[in-house]
């Protein structure tokens, strides 16, 4: 193959599921993607030898990925940058002069958040060099599409692993979910894999008359989204018998910063963020700490059993939003566990502290079905 025609290999960091959109996006488009192994421990043992002691968790096996992506023979490697005061719009700057400090010579790219289409459309074409807008708006629907349907099928995982009677069947249909998606590559495609990909979920047998319990997660939105950071916490939670919801979520953010307002249906999450937020914070103080405020008085109304946040160590806008939660608890009578993850935390004590939760949340709850039950009692 000469260098004319040889595709140049481009790598993004993993966040959850969030490859098979971007990487549908760049095969549309011509463009090989290089997906590097998913993050594991060599990951973020590479990032963190390579990252400053107090960075956060995210920035460490950010640059692991990088760091394997090249290695693996990416040519370039993708990153997305932001405004405002959180520490991701300093992450482009550091990992990319680590990677030179380390002597790796990929070339390196980043997409501004909050630039909406027009910022997807500029990426597109300089990853590319083409300048066929009307392939790139194809491109760019193809990933938005799958990164719903993504998240619509996690949900459906969460839903379907609190209930299953054989342990892990909910997991192999979500997997044989996620590679029917990750095939397909047009509208009429998309379609069909929508309906085989929910079928193959509706496959498993669940148990309707278990007692399950409803969480909502929320926190900084790579823990959220990544299982490895987060140590499956989804999973771990489901094995006990607790369906979980994302507060937190890619399409979430797609909705607030790339879809045009024409297009969306609904409140979006920082439409909610700005109006239940503000009488325990008044403005965004960066990163996920607006949202994450209003996640526990959105739940606390839906009535859902408890709420977890999980923050990386150091995350100073997570910081702060845990310490307004005490304020909270004047209105909203809902049980939360903040949890602080970076590369020091151990599995032990991180799932015995799940079970405490998931153990109070079930007898509190069975206290209130109680409580509701005896003024009938009496009559």
């Amino acid at each position: 193959m000469t260098d004319k025609t040889k595709k140049i290999k481009v790598a993004f960091p993993h966040m959850g599921y969030i490859y098979i959109a971007w990487a549908s996006a760049l095969r549309k488009i011509g463009v090989e993607p290089y997906i590097p192994p998913y993050t594991s421990k060599k990951t973020l043992s590479l990032g963190t030898k390579n990252s400053p002691e107090a960075i956060c968790l995210p920035y460490k096996l950010i640059l692991g990925n990088f760091v394997e992506a090249i290695e693996g023979g990416a040519d370039y490697v993708a990153m997305i940058t932001s405004p405002g005061c959180c520490r991701l719009g300093e992450y482009g700057g550091g990992i990319h002069s680590a990677l030179e400090d380390m002597g790796y010579k990929a070339n390196y790219i980043e997409m501004t958040l909050y630039d909406g289409i027009k910022g997807m459309f500029d990426f597109l074409k300089k990853i590319s060099g083409k300048s066929d807008y009307v392939l790139f708006g194809k491109a760019i629907v193809l990933a938005i599409r799958k990164v719903f349907l993504l998240d619509d099928l996690q949900a459906k995982l969460s839903y379907c692993r609190a209930r299953e009677v054989e342990f892990g069947a909910s997991e192999k249909a979500f997997k044989r979910a996620l590679k029917i998606v990750e095939d397909a590559m047009n509208t009429r495609q998309m379609n069909r894999a929508k309906k085989l990909a929910f079928a193959e979920m509706d496959k498993v047998e669940l148990d309707m008359n278990k007692e399950v319990l409803h969480v909502d997660i929320t926190g900084e939105i790579y823990l959220v989204c990544d299982k490895f950071s987060n140590q499956d916490i989804v999973k771990e939670l489901g094995k006990m018998g607790v369906e979980t919801r994302k507060s937190l979520t890619v399409s979430g953010f797609l909705k607030d910063a790339i879809i045009p307002k024409i297009f969306r249906k609904g409140e979006t999450h920082l439409q909610r963020a700005n109006r239940l937020a503000k009488p325990y914070l008044m403005r965004d103080i960066g990163g996920d700490a607006l949202e994450c405020v209003s996640d526990v008085a959105y739940a606390d109304q839906r009535g859902v059993d408890g709420i977890i946040h999980i923050s990386p160590f150091t995350c100073m806008p997570e910081i702060m939003s845990q310490n307004i939660f005490p304020a909270m608890r004047e209105n909203c009578d809902i049980p939360i566990l903040p949890l602080i993850m970076d590369e020091q935390t151990g599995k032990a004590g991180y799932l015995t502290r799940l079970e405490a939760f998931v153990d109070l949340m079930r007898r509190r709850k069975r206290k209130l079905a109680a409580d509701k039950k005896k003024p009938e009692t009496v009559k």
